[in-house]
């Protein structure tokens, strides 16, 4: 494996591990897969429908996300929100994430510059 194939191998598993926390809190307002699916390739959260829709599945099993489904339009879409529930997980999550964030801000090493 190239350093560049590892590299992505790990920024994907970084982001995988970032996309449930986006996706709560990108969903306090009320969004349907395709739309978020673009507002989180705009804020830096690359993710595909494959990775996403099954997350959003999930979530909303756990009872993080309540969902309901919008006729109004010539196709249906299924809107997702996040619940109760959602946003406590998502305030514990975004807590933890700054802990983490500034344990590894602390590391040696941190600042070093990456290498072009």
């Amino acid at each position: 494996m190239s350093e560049t194939e590892a590299l992505e191998t790990h920024l994907q598993e970084l982001r995988r591990g970032t996309a449930v926390l986006a996706c709560l809190r990108l969903l306090e307002n009320p969004g349907y897969g395709y739309g978020l699916l673009e507002e989180l390739s705009a804020r830096g959260f690359e993710t595909d429908a494959n990775t996403l829709y099954p997350l959003l599945r999930r979530l909303e099993k756990q009872g993080h996300l309540t969902s309901e489904w919008n006729t109004d339009e010539a196709r249906p879409r299924k809107f997702y929100r996040t619940s109760t529930a959602g946003s406590r997980l998502a305030a514990a999550l975004t807590h933890d994430f700054h802990a983490i964030a500034a344990a590894i801000d602390a590391l040696p090493g941190a600042t070093q510059e990456q290498e072009d």
